[in-house]
């Protein structure tokens, strides 16, 4: 009884509550599987309508010995107005979603009963040709096992139960009606339990889908956890960083990337900032990161982090890009020409300063084992930053690297050499290049 019990409570026990979204995600999913099982319902009339054709054209004595007199074009019939019934639900299908409302529930119960009773009328042809002893013994009531295993696609228990319910009292009904002249005792016991079979099939099709339905609602659920921890953490780390946090996990191992450096700053921001309210500020500050990010997204930089008034932009890290220097200079070139527009009738320009080094990085998670962060290290990226910061000595915008010269060859043509200058934290003068 325990395990009787536990079973009862898996399938039918109540259920954690659920939002609204992902009941909405969840009845789009239902109805997209209930669509299918229509279009196999389809497919099988007209499978069976083809065949019966084929028989008809090629062994009508066959014909002649099954339907013995009786017009067997009644069967085009009922499957044709089968057919157009389901095209006819098929067609509300699609315009439910389009509207995305759920189908109401009575329906579904109607279309059950009229779906299940095709295979009792022809069965009701077939014993008038046929007798009642070889009609019920020949392949009509099988069929109905069809519409009990398409049942399952329904994701909903108690339909697949009503299917088989019905199923089974109209076999029953049928058998009861169209008796032979015969001891009846043998005969109630024998077609009571055919239509207990049937209707015990209904309930295991009804768990089937009950299942299916929760493995549904668990991949629902997963995604949408997924898409909800994605979008809230893409808006403190890029989202690029996220997807590959959830592909790979928290991982501490870090790896050697070559990468182009990129980093931004807001000219003289902090002293226009003193002049206006941090409202005003911010949504400045806002608006213009709002335009350079989109650039970078286009281009396939990532923002690793924001640093104030800047930010530090990754190409080739933590995914492998191709040309990452070339992507780099492209953005920026971007980026100039957008704050340009940006600038253009505003009562407070922005001027910004772009720094770009390719070189080798350590990429990787650190931190402490509560908190990491995915970041790069080295060489590279403390290069960057004081070419960024030479743009205030040099009246610049946009300065690059030798490294990336030397990469981007005759594509920065209009690059112009500064020559060999000091840079801060470093013992020997270094070539830096300006772009307009």
């Amino acid at each position: 009884m325990t395990a009787i019990t536990q079973f009862w409570h898996e399938m039918f026990g109540p259920r954690e509550a659920v939002s609204k979204e992902f009941e909405h995600l969840l009845m789009r999913e239902v109805m997209r599987e209930e669509r299918v099982r229509v279009r196999a319902l389809i497919i099988v009339a007209l499978v069976i309508m083809l065949n019966i054709s084929l028989v008809h054209l090629f062994f009508p004595d066959v014909v002649e010995h099954i339907w013995q007199g009786v017009n067997p074009n009644w069967i085009y019939l009922i499957l044709t107005c089968f057919v157009l019934f389901e095209m006819m639900v098929h067609r509300l299908i699609d315009r439910q979603l389009k509207l995305d409302r759920d189908l109401p529930v009575y329906r579904r119960y109607v279309g059950v009963l009229i779906e299940t009773s095709v295979p009792t009328l022809i069965l009701s042809l077939q014993i008038q040709s046929m007798g009642p002893v070889r009609a019920l013994g020949f392949v009509m009531p099988l069929v109905y096992f069809i519409f009990i295993v398409l049942s399952t696609l329904r994701l909903d228990f108690w339909l697949s139960a009503f299917t088989g319910f019905v199923a089974g009292a109209e076999l029953f009904a049928m058998a009861m009606h169209y008796k032979p002249l015969a001891d009846p005792e043998p005969e109630v016991y024998f077609h009571l339990t055919r239509s207990l079979v049937l209707f015990s099939c209904g309930l295991l099709a009804g768990a089937v889908g009950l299942q299916l339905r929760r493995s549904f609602a668990a991949s629902i659920s997963a995604a949408t956890a997924r898409d909800r921890v994605t979008n809230l953490f893409g808006q403190h780390v890029s989202p690029q960083v996220v997807e590959r946090l959830l592909l790979e996990g928290a991982s501490t191992e870090s790896d050697i990337r070559k990468v182009a450096v990129m980093f931004v700053d807001f000219r003289s921001f902090t002293a226009g900032a003193r002049l206006r309210s941090p409202q005003d500020v911010v949504e400045r500050l806002d608006g213009a990161f709002a335009v350079l990010v989109e650039i970078l997204d286009r281009h396939g930089g990532i923002v690793n982090k924001f640093l104030g008034d800047g930010f530090l932009a990754l190409f080739g890290a933590p995914f492998e890009a191709e040309d990452p220097a070339h992507r780099a200079v492209a953005a920026a070139r971007d980026m100039l020409a957008a704050m340009e527009r940006i600038n253009d009738g505003s009562s407070w320009p922005l001027r910004i300063g772009i720094g770009i080094h390719f070189g080798d990085v350590v990429a990787g998670n650190v931190g402490s084992p509560r908190r990491k962060e995915y970041t790069v290290i080295g060489d590279t990226v403390n290069f960057a930053s004081r070419l960024e910061a030479l743009n205030k000595e040099f009246g610049s915008q946009l300065l690059i690297s030798s490294a990336v010269r030397d990469v981007l060859g005759t594509d920065c043509a209009d690059a112009v050499a500064l020559g060999e200058v000091p840079i801060r934290g470093y013992e020997q003068p270094m070539a830096i290049w300006q772009l307009g």
